[in-house]
């Protein structure tokens, strides 16, 4: 059974303040109003070598009125929950619109505003997957497992420090809309994390890895054993670092590659995720967070990838970082397909940009990350699909001769239109005739979007399908940050180029 939503923000006087705010925008001709109160809690713990460092525990609540009047955005926000004040904020907003709106005469820019339709849902509620509130367990558990965690990885022979961290976010959402929609959320989200760093005292060297652990739309009880195995993961974290401080360097080359889900998840992230996102692909992020080669032209004919290429945008998958019941436009959340059959087919959209380019509906994509910031478009969980039969991760390194296996998410780059890539990970194995052959370090894969996924021969099946992701997925001026989900097999890759970044960086 879902959790009820928090009574203390049932408390807050949601409707009053929403009827207020929509009836006075209303009075004052907009074509469109919505309400958004938001509480969410932020929280995080750091330690260092078992020592707590910092521990930060903040609430940000506030309401927002977004109106389209004259064809034109309107926008403003208060922390002040009272119907008063709700009233006044849509005053204001109505007052930003009617600005926007003469500015647009006058320059004869812009088009006008209109939202793609969307059915009307009356007292809607939507809880995330989770059974444990983690802001319901004392700090002092928190601290102490931690604590325990780090003590044992100090304990194990090579291990010199280690740096443990948690963040927690609890969001609850009220919203309304001049349609007559109203939905009440909440969700929590939680990222554990551990490194383990080793020095060699006679070189002065030193490796670090961490916990290849994603942040998952869960509770407390992914620390306790419900969704991943952190006895197993930590026992064998120090010699993997032991490893990976006495591997040699790679040698540069062309190589075939088996990516592990827990690298993957960013290289979807970073080259379909963003990519295909229609603001992007449409220009109207240029000014920041850049464009996309997957422009609105080439929908529906553009080679993304290998014809096994199938990706999802998904805002209903359980646990996803990006999973919600419905979006900060109040539309419904839906999966749907990006790239099918090595095909681009589908982006991210919002209503207005649904209208804009001809989709009947939006895939609900609109979201703010703060009741201060107005929704613009944002990621969904976007997911490499898997095989139908159940291929092991084993079976793909079988298929290799002479190639990489790489694990874990490092650094990154990539062109500002998601085009031109290079990656590294936590850990490489070298593949000599179907079996791992050790590690290897100083590595990093380059190559174009299209090129990547074109050479990607085949995936995993789902034994190997885990949930990655992030909770600082940046865009947007101000900046705004979000939680994004990516599902992803294991996949083999043909001829990828391959980096040595010692030899690159003396160049």
């Amino acid at each position: 059974m879902p959790h009820p939503i928090d009574p203390e923000f049932l408390a807050y006087p949601l409707r009053a303040m929403a009827d207020a705010a929509l009836g006075r925008a209303a009075e004052l001709g907009a074509e469109h109003a919505d309400f958004r109160l938001e509480r969410i809690r932020d929280a995080s713990l750091r330690l260092r070598d078992g020592n707590t460092q910092s521990s930060l525990d903040t609430t940000d609540v506030g309401f927002a009125v977004r109106v389209v009047h004259d064809g034109a955005w309107g926008f403003a926000a208060g922390v002040d929950l009272t119907v008063d004040a709700a009233a006044r904020v849509a005053e204001e907003a109505v007052a930003v619109a009617r600005v926007s709106a003469s500015i647009a005469a006058a320059s004869g820019l812009g088009d006008r505003v209109e939202l793609a339709p969307e059915p009307v849902y009356a007292d809607a509620v939507w809880v995330s997957a989770y059974d444990v509130n983690p802001f319901d367990v004392a700090e002092a558990e928190r601290v102490g497992l931690l604590a325990q965690w780090s003590r044992e990885l100090l304990a194990a022979d090579g291990v010199d420090h280690v740096d443990a961290g948690l963040m927690a976010v609890h969001e609850n959402k009220f919203y309304a809309d001049s349609a007559g929609t109203t939905t009440t959320q909440q969700r929590v989200r939680i990222h554990p994390q551990l490194t383990v760093i080793a020095v060699d005292r006679e070189s002065g060297a030193f490796e670090s890895m961490r916990t290849l652990a994603p942040p998952t739309g869960r509770g407390w009880e992914y620390l306790t054993g419900t969704g991943w195995d952190w006895k197993a993961e930590l026992a064998e974290l120090p010699a993997l670092l032991a490893e990976r401080l006495a591997a040699p360097s790679v040698e540069a080359g062309t190589y075939d590659v088996v990516v592990d889900p827990s690298n993957l998840w960013l290289t979807i992230h970073e080259s379909i995720g963003h990519a295909t996102e229609l603001d992007r692909a449409l220009g109207y992020e240029a000014a920041y967070a850049g464009t996309s080669f997957a422009t609105f032209d080439k929908l529906n004919t553009l080679k993304y990838g290998s014809e096994i290429m199938h990706v999802t945008g998904d805002r209903t998958a359980e646990h996803g970082l990006a999973t919600i019941g419905f979006d900060d436009e109040g539309v419904a959340t839906q999966q749907w397909d990006l790239v099918r059959d090595g095909v681009l087919t589908g982006y991210q959209l919002d209503r207005n940009m649904a209208r804009m380019k001809g989709f009947g509906r939006s895939n609900g994509c609109a979201f703010a990350d703060s009741p201060s910031h107005v929704p613009v478009q944002r990621m969904a969980n976007v997911s490499l699909q898997p095989a139908a039969e159940d291929r092991s991760t084993a079976d793909l390194i079988g298929a290799v001769e002479r190639g990489l296996y790489i694990v874990g998410d490092k650094s990154w780059s990539i062109d500002m239109q998601r085009y031109n890539f290079q990656f590294t990970g936590q850990r490489a194995y070298k593949i000599e005739n179907g079996r791992l052959a050790g590690q290897v370090k100083d590595f990093a894969y380059q190559a174009t979007t299209t090129d990547f996924w074109g050479s990607m021969e085949a995936v995993g099946g789902p034994s190997t399908y885990v949930f990655g992701g992030a909770f600082n997925c940046g865009k947007a001026q101000p900046g705004q940050v979000a939680a994004v989900g990516h599902g992803c097999p294991s996949a083999l890759f043909r001829g990828v180029r391959i980096l040595n970044t010692v030899q690159e960086a003396g160049r």
